[in-house]
């Protein structure tokens, strides 16, 4: 079938919209109509670095649509059903089957290969020629992708689509790095770095268990979000000479549970620094962190990566939209909402920080 996506033709290059065509799914295949992708770090990172052998690229991981069709292997969803799209997993291998999808044995060929995992593309061009896909199983920078079972969860059909988009890799990350990883204790303290989607989504899930949140960001319009969103205390870095010394300062000794969303050398050495004795540090960001590893060790700290918030998907997103109604939740707050069309301009808002979290609209 005929389709509109945007394309990333060179290394950094901008997104640009063509006309592709899209195979039918395979058995084990899902067609989505995208009503509403997000737009991740992730995708704005990877423009930049992915592999000129395989451009053109259609990126896009936080997809939210409705079936259109399903091969005759899929029981999951039917036609007709509204899903968010996330990340895809084998089912197999012991990651999966131990309950950590999100560390999936093959999570490089099923969402970073920019073909099926037998090298087949999705898309092509009208001459023939292959364009490159299946970004997290999905390539949702586009009016209609092909996903699996593994990646692609019902919800229900009154969810606005803008809200739904991002529950399937930001928000999930978020908050499933405190309420699935670190699991703060009782009467603790947790520093946020950072206060993107995936940070305030931990500051959120954190505030509605009650644990207090310093939130650590040089944007004041985000700063100000965060207090309205119930940090207890926000930090500005670029004003506050000692940021780990200034959160020590407030906790009383350092908090018990930080959060990196940056990846950011300079910011992962604050976030140890602010760290009490035999606290715990999650990271979530992309980048080359390093840093001293002394006060890791002379504290007794424990670095922990996450990747998606350790989700399991069709558990993780049903709670998130759970926690959406019950008000604690309020996703509409991150949101800003671009056609589909001005995609670049989205890009380019979230790099300069003038939104939290860009989502494309196609319906």
């Amino acid at each position: 079938m005929r389709i509109q996506a945007a394309l990333v033709e060179a290394p950094g290059g901008p997104f640009t919209l063509h006309s592709l065509h899209l195979d039918a799914p395979r058995p084990d295949e899902i067609l989505v109509r995208i009503t509403a992708t997000g737009i991740c770090h992730t995708d704005l990172a990877m423009r930049q670095v992915w592999p000129r052998e395989r451009l053109p690229m259609v990126l896009g991981h936080e997809g939210a649509g409705v079936v259109e069709a399903v091969g005759d292997a899929v029981t999951t969803v039917a036609p007709g059903d509204a899903v968010c799209l996330t990340y895809r997993s084998c089912g197999a291998c012991d990651p999966c089957t131990t309950g950590g999808p999100a560390y999936c044995e093959q999570s490089g060929a099923l969402n970073a290969l920019g073909s099926r995992p037998d090298g087949s593309t999705t898309l092509s061009h009208t001459d023939g020629t292959p364009a490159y896909g299946s970004f997290f199983g999905q390539s949702a920078f586009a009016t209609h992708c092909l996903t699996t079972a593994s990646n692609t969860v019902k919800v229900p059909a009154d969810l606005p689509p803008t809200l739904v988009a991002p529950l399937g890799c930001s928000i999930q990350t978020g908050v499933g790095t405190v309420q699935n990883v670190l699991r703060p204790s009782p009467g603790t303290t947790l520093a946020v770095f950072g206060a993107g989607s995936v940070g305030l989504s931990a500051l959120m899930a954190a505030v509605a268990d009650d644990h207090t949140v310093i939130v650590i960001e040089p944007l004041a319009a985000r700063r100000a979000l965060a207090k309205e969103l119930g940090a207890a205390a926000v930090i500005d870095p670029t004003a506050e000479e000692e940021v780990a010394a200034a959160v020590r300062d407030l906790t009383h000794g350092g908090a018990q549970y930080a959060i990196d969303t940056t990846g950011r050398p300079a910011v992962v050495s604050q976030a140890v620094g602010a760290l009490r004795r035999r606290g715990t540090l999650a990271l979530v960001g992309l980048g080359s962190a390093q840093f001293d590893t002394m006060p890791v060790l002379t504290k007794g700290l424990t670095l922990r990566g996450v990747t998606e918030g350790d989700a399991l998907p069709a558990v993780t997103i049903p709670h998130l939209i759970s926690l959406h109604r019950q008000g604690k939740l309020p996703l509409e707050k991150l949101i800003t909402a671009f056609p589909f069309t001005d995609i670049e301009a989205a890009a380019e808002a979230s790099l300069a920080g003038r939104v939290v979290k860009p989502v494309l609209t196609l319906a």
